[in-house]
């Protein structure tokens, strides 16, 4: 098995897409620290031109951007380079999405928040042998607070849309909506 710094040898190259400042240049720091060659985008925009003028060997990528999808960054890069290897991050982690990134070219797909470790492990593991589970993953209670959260942004913060297609009572909703995040 090849050792990290062995992988990148051949092509450290990084980009980074996510539209977090402050997590992005934790990331940034802490990925370059491990020797990756990174660069940093903070739109789908950016990522695309990115991949375009250079595709990296690696890609993390936030699935959900001010100005789109990541999965859109994803996909050109698996375009321009069928080798690279991709992981998508999300702070709104469902199946669908997840299955709809693999398809595409991400190798893995992890919810926010993920440290540089849990990044590394999934962009380096092969085929034969599966990265470590997360060391803290998000609660059963985070993970339905997220949901209830990405839902009710997609519903443009209208609780009645919201509750009704989430089949809960509003006023069930709201008390949700009004307590801190689960941990």
């Amino acid at each position: 098995m090849s050792t990290v710094d062995d992988l990148l040898e051949t092509d450290p190259s990084l980009l980074l897409v996510d539209d977090d400042a402050a997590f992005l240049g934790r990331l940034e720091r802490a990925m370059a620290r491990r020797g990756f060659d990174v660069r940093t985008a903070g739109s789908v925009a950016a990522g695309l031109a990115a991949v375009a003028e250079k595709p990296p060997a690696y890609a993390v990528v936030d699935l959900r951007l001010e100005d789109g999808n990541g999965l859109d960054v994803v996909s050109a890069l698996h375009q321009k380079r069928p080798d690279a290897r991709a992981v998508v991050l999300t702070g709104y982690g469902n199946i669908a999405t997840a299955v709809t990134a693999v398809k595409i070219g991400a190798i893995d797909y992890l919810s926010k928040p993920a440290d540089a470790d849990d990044v590394i492990n999934a962009l380096l593991a092969t085929g034969e042998d599966k990265p470590e589970p997360p060391e803290n993953p998000m609660s059963a209670d985070r993970v339905r607070w997220e949901h209830i959260q990405r839902v009710y942004e997609l519903c443009d913060r209208n609780v009645s849309e919201t509750a009704r297609r989430l089949n809960m009572h509003r006023r069930t909703l709201q008390r949700i909506l009004a307590k801190r995040a689960p941990r």
